[in-house]
């Protein structure tokens, strides 16, 4: 039996409200982190993790997004004729290394309903959810951890990592019983609980692998917190019927879907660059000491 997953779904159709004003115009996913675009990290660890076919569910004002994952003919011509092959070779790597279609959710109706609309790309397979908000820096890909969980034994899988208990009620939170090292058996889901509700401070990170039946789950269930279609409700409504685990991954986190913590990813990448690592270094030891400017 194949237990491989080769399609991913990266939902990227909502209003980035939380980086405004920038993202009135620019896709919150199109933010540079350094010199990528956020979801380009997101794509390059789902190709790494040998996803070959990538869904996109993009809304109203995401066409930066289709366009970046395109050829640019002219840009590209003008590389080649001036000698810049490398260059060339990078913006055309990630184009190359995977199919990607799109699909649109109309109305914002929330991530379970995001996901819903990827039923047709998906069919009766089972497939990866990566949110573009959540970037994983790992020796191996968070997804690919998963995927080797998922080879031996085919499931429902969410990553989850600890956070301070302060900041529980900004996560979807995990209620789990270990199984092994890092691995626990799910026995509830509760969305941006308060620290009273909370029953631990391990938080789902936006990697998901999925079996098909969870479409008639989300088709039936009712709206939420914010009135949306939370895709916790209804993992947590198919935890009834079958078994979810939560794996916490080995790597580093980056949120990106806020100011503070964009601002802080971006400094972090510049910093694992061999390029930018020094000059870095002695710019913010300058500035912190008062020296710089």
């Amino acid at each position: 039996m194949d237990n491989r997953i080769t399609k991913a779904v990266i939902p990227v159709a909502g209003f980035g409200t939380r980086l405004l004003p920038v993202t009135k115009t620019q896709p919150k996913e199109m933010l540079p982190l350094v010199d990528k675009p956020a979801v380009q990290y997101v794509v390059e660890e789902a190709v790494a993790s040998g996803i070959e076919s990538i869904l996109f569910v993009t809304g109203r004002g995401k066409r930066a997004i289709e366009d970046y994952f395109d050829y640019a003919v002219e840009l590209e011509n003008e590389l080649h004729n001036k000698g810049r092959e490398k260059l060339l070779e990078e913006i055309r790597r990630v184009v190359d290394a995977v199919d990607i279609y799109y699909v649109r959710q109309k109305l914002p109706r929330g991530l379970g309903d995001a996901v819903l609309r990827a039923r047709g790309f998906v069919g009766d397979e089972a497939f990866a959810i990566l949110l573009a908000d959540d970037i994983v820096v790992a020796e191996k890909p968070c997804l690919a951890q998963m995927l080797e969980l998922y080879a031996e034994e085919p499931a429902l899988y969410l990553a989850v990592m600890p956070v301070p208990h302060e900041e529980v009620s900004q996560w979807g939170i995990i209620k789990g019983r270990e199984i092994a090292p890092s691995l626990y058996e799910v026995e509830d889901l509760i969305e941006k609980p308060s620290l009273a509700e909370a029953p631990s401070n391990l938080a789902i990170v936006g990697r998901y692998l999925i079996k098909p039946s969870l479409f008639a789950i989300i088709e039936n269930i009712a709206p939420g917190k914010g009135g949306e279609i939370q895709l916790t409700d209804a993992l947590r409504e198919i935890l009834r019927k079958e078994r979810i685990y939560a794996y916490r991954f080995v790597g580093q986190h980056f949120g990106v879907g806020d100011k503070e913590s964009y601002l802080k990813a971006n400094v972090a990448f510049a910093l694992q660059r061999e390029e930018f690592a020094a000059p870095m270094r002695d710019f913010l030891r300058k500035l912190l000491e008062g020296k710089e400017g």
